[in-house]
């Protein structure tokens, strides 16, 4: 296959990802519309425990398998690989199969560790089991399609995983919102029951995914089998020496993807039992969980996508310098990764801090616009750290030291562990926030060490950069700030439709500042010229005087 093939199959497979992970993010506007913050609550105690059961299960498959493949086939022997997926259907419907079986019947022991005694004031105990149960189903199918995606990517074709993720997201979200509307709007039917029917979203949303993979395998078996007569060796591999390469390609993977869904899975066992009773009543709990976890976190995930996005593309060429020991070339590409992010998600945290209210007024109401404003305030900025860990252990996994980023997510997890009920109870709902803090500047002081010291990388220049960026940002935040200040005095937020010109005015005054002051300083060209052009000041001045 022609590397002009591989690079447009990836940059398929990274829209597609992009594109699914976004439309992830704007269905839960309309969703908490319907539902509520305590709706969102209960949604994310089923969701949660789920999550990580999901990665346990696959092991982080689908790269592992893609990479197995890809290397047997790469030495004429295709044989192995669909001996590693024939066999792989069977494991991963075994694990799926357990995970269910697991989820499903400790729900109500789950249950006390995230709200001891639930009352009526806010999700009862039967509720949080049904949604706990409902979503555990989509265990039996996710699995699976994990491995034939894992397949499909070992002989470079992106398309099935590209294709089977978007329809798998667009079925699962027209469910989660058709069903909740009917029960909530139509039927009058409660909340609890509402979001329950929206957890199993996953199970059918599975089933659309795992449709279109099944499309695209019966229109290319043929071609496959003929492939696997072709094959000129045969490594007549055993299941356990198979498995245990897998498992070393895997592991790593799947455990620094998990970063995200384990810091919430502490906040999950600790944030509602330590601050009912000393703080605020369950419901209160419940609503600020609800934003902490999800309404808020939804929106601090939007500038990392989109910047992570962006940086990732490099990771295959950093590999690729490290493998031919390019040490010029590693040290530009990497610097060039930590300038994208740091030039992206430095303003956009702070900007998106400055603009905690109306953003959380005009994206949800103005129900719990308080509560929500005021966490959002705080925890927008973890968005940076958030981008820096998973670049740094992208890097890491290329410079072939994933273990190192293990490491460093284990000690953060560890300090998370250990601060965060002890801050929930010093700070409320924002102890959970200064825990994550502190956790993440664990595992970032670790990571960024290890590629100095590894890649031989210095930060000087790094550091150079981000001071300039940190400058213009102080600059942004400021002006932001005065016309905040002015738009709240023309129009106070009294509604959500009140809320937009305060946040469109604030973003795009933002950005104007920002991108003004990096582009007359050349910034924006240095960072982003390879990429936009037109940003790069000095070359288009170099071309008018020629």
């Amino acid at each position: 296959m022609s590397d002009s093939k591989l690079m447009r199959g990836t940059m398929v497979l990274t829209a597609a990802t992009f594109a699914s992970k976004i439309l992830g993010l704007i269905y839960i506007f309309p969703f908490t519309a319907i539902v509520g913050q305590t709706g969102i609550a209960l949604y994310s105690y089923g969701y949660l425990p789920y999550t990580v059961l999901l990665s346990l299960a696959t092991l982080g498959v689908p790269i592992a398998v893609s990479k197995f493949v890809s290397r047997y086939n790469s030495l004429g022997d295709y044989r192995t690989g669909h001996r590693l997926f024939k066999s792989g259907l069977l494991f991963m419907s075994i694990t799926g199969l357990l995970a269910f079986l697991v989820l499903f019947f400790t729900a109500p022991y789950i249950v006390p560790w995230i709200i001891e005694n639930p009352t009526e004031q806010g999700n009862t105990f039967d509720e949080i089991v049904f949604t706990i149960r409902m979503v555990s189903v989509a265990l039996l199918v996710v699995p699976i399609m994990s491995i034939i995606r894992g397949y499909f990517q070992g002989f470079q074709s992106m398309g099935p995983t590209a294709v089977s993720q978007v329809i798998e997201q667009i079925v699962r979200i027209v469910f989660i919102l058709a069903i909740t509307f009917s029960i909530v709007n139509i039927m009058e039917g409660s909340t609890g029951l509402a979001v329950g029917f929206a957890t199993f979203g996953a199970f059918v949303g599975a089933l659309g995914g795992l449709t279109v993979l099944l499309t695209y395998w019966f229109k290319r078996k043929k071609y496959i089998h003929e492939q696997i007569e072709k094959s000129t060796m045969d490594h007549q591999l055993s299941l356990r020496s198979m498995y245990k390469e897998l498992i070393t390609y895997a592991l790593p993977l799947s455990f620094v993807g998990l970063a995200i869904p384990l810091y919430q899975l502490i906040d999950l066992f600790t944030f509602n039992n330590t601050l009912i009773g000393t703080h605020l009543t369950q419901d209160e709990s419940e609503v600020a969980f609800a934003v902490f976890s999800n309404t808020a976190h939804k929106i601090i995930l939007i500038p990392m996508a989109l910047a992570t996005a962006l940086s990732i593309t490099l990771i295959p060429t950093i590999t690729k310098s490290f493998t031919i020991n390019d040490t010029n070339l590693l040290q530009k590409q990497i610097s060039q990764t930590y300038q994208v992010i740091l030039f992206l998600t430095i303003p956009a945290a702070v900007g998106m801090s400055v603009l905690a209210y109306p953003a959380f007024g005009a994206l949800y109401g103005l129900a719990d616009y308080e509560i929500g404003g005021y966490i959002l305030q705080y925890y927008a900025p973890i968005t940076l750290f958030f981008s820096l860990f998973a670049v740094t252990a992208a890097i890491l996994q290329g410079i072939n030291k994933q273990k190192i980023a293990v490491i460093a997510l284990c000690v953060g997890l560890a300090l998370k562990l250990a601060t965060n009920s002890w801050f929930l109870s010093l700070f409320g709902p924002l102890g959970g926030v200064l825990a994550t803090y502190v956790g993440y500047t664990a595992s970032l002081v670790i990571t960024v060490w290890a590629i100095g010291k590894y890649a031989e990388f210095s930060y000087k220049l790094i550091a150079k950069r981000a001071i300039l960026i940190i400058v213009f940002t102080v600059v942004m935040a400021v002006g932001v700030m005065v016309v905040n200040v002015g738009m709240q005095q023309l129009l106070p937020v009294t509604s959500q439709l009140r809320a937009f010109p305060s946040l469109i005015v604030g973003v795009l005054v933002g950005s104007a500042i920002y991108l003004f002051l990096s582009y007359r300083s050349n910034l924006a060209g240095q960072v982003l010229g390879a990429r936009f052009r037109f940003l790069n000041r000095k070359k288009q001045k170099e071309r008018q005087e020629g």
